[in-house]
């Protein structure tokens, strides 16, 4: 099961809206075939597995970490193709949430005589499928909140310079979180300030660029800006209001770039009825790359499933430069947000600390 979650895992970033998995077919105490999906539309992992295994697969048992799909989608159903390849057992990892499948699959593999068994590595294969999970339960994205800051939580100095808190080894992290998500989010501010590309940049050019999501409330941001820079090749959506013009939303949309306009309420853009929305354009999982005040908006709004914070060995200080989350902050210790299941991790000079909310 170690080796199909190493194998499903390889398409990270590749497989979304539907689950990474990986298969593992074993006869005889010994590995005669494996696969994984690598892309929504292409062979299920169970398929590639059993392709490679031919006839040596009756009689073989199946590793795979999650179960296995009973019904035609982008590809015919898995359980079919396991039976009728002569499988005798199957190891499984977790149920799929889907409730097109939900248990009807292991039935399915049941009632045909095979040997079914759930639940091995369950933890660690819903670790790996943490966002399909969310997504098919809520139709809504996973979002994971981002941010460097000093030992004393500041995300740039009183001047606003920011570039750069974290070491080359933490910013390299960030690309690979950014090559495994459907979208990155910022606001307006950030784009204001950093003008970023928001895409991917890997060594050796590997890695895709998710689809930037630009929120810009009050239509500020320059046209120029290089976030809508090369729309007509990686997904660009601006999010704004009423108060974008018509000409600034043919410009934009003559360059390719998705225009969403949603209702102001309290003088922003609400968030929850933002996430929504990408659920529904079956963007599921977004990087939260936005300053302090964005971050406030979006645990305010309890949008946010994760927290990824790269803690870099610098005293910044002074009380105008800003901190992760600003806002008015909250009134009593009872209000925090408390961060679950953390995990600290060395990247270079710096430290990542991941929890969930």
């Amino acid at each position: 099961m170690r080796r199909a979650l190493e194998l499903a895992g390889k398409a990270a970033g590749r497989t979304s809206p539907n689950p990474m998995v990986g298969a593992v077919i074993v006869k005889n105490g010994r590995v005669i075939a494996e696969g994984y999906h690598k892309k929504a539309g292409r062979p299920h992992g169970e398929i590639e597995a059993l392709r490679k295994a031919g006839k040596q697969a009756k009689g073989a048992q199946m590793f795979v970490n999650l179960e296995p799909c009973c019904y035609q989608g982008r590809t015919p159903p898995c359980t079919d193709a396991i039976i009728e390849s002569g499988i005798k057992e199957v190891f499984l990892g977790m149920c799929d949430p889907n409730p097109r499948v939900a248990g009807k699959g292991i039935r399915q593999l049941r009632r045909a005589g095979v040997t079914v068994h759930s639940g091995l590595l369950k933890t660690d294969c819903q670790h790996l499928n943490e966002v399909f999970v969310k997504y098919i339960e809520t139709g809504k994205p996973f979002v994971t909140l981002k941010s460097a800051l000093s030992l004393d939580g500041k995300i740039a100095t009183s001047t606003g310079e920011s570039q750069w808190i974290t070491g080359p080894e933490a910013r390299e992290r960030v690309h690979r979180m950014r090559d495994q998500v459907d979208a990155i989010l910022v606001g307006a501010g950030t784009v204001l300030k950093d003008n970023p590309r928001l895409t991917t940049r890997l060594k050796k050019g590997k890695g895709h660029n998710p689809a930037r999501v630009i929120l810009d409330a009050k239509a500020e941001i320059p046209l120029k800006a290089r976030v809508f820079h090369h729309a007509n090749r990686d997904r660009v959506v601006y999010v704004t209001t009423n108060k974008a013009s018509a000409s600034r939303v043919k410009r934009l949309t003559d360059r390719g770039i998705e225009i969403q306009v949603l209702q102001v309420k309290r003088s922003r853009i609400s968030l929850i009825e933002l996430i929504n929305l990408l659920g529904k354009m079956e963007i599921a999982s977004v990087l939260l790359e936005g300053g302090s005040g964005i971050n406030a908006s979006a645990l305010k709004a309890g949008i946010v499933d994760k927290v990824v914070l790269f803690l870099a060995p610098l005293i910044i200080g002074g009380e105008s430069a800003p901190g992760v989350v600003g806002g008015p902050g909250i009134k009593s210790l009872k209000q925090a947000l408390n961060i679950k299941n953390l995990t600290v991790t060395s990247v270079g000079a710096d430290w990542m600390v991941e929890g969930y909310l």
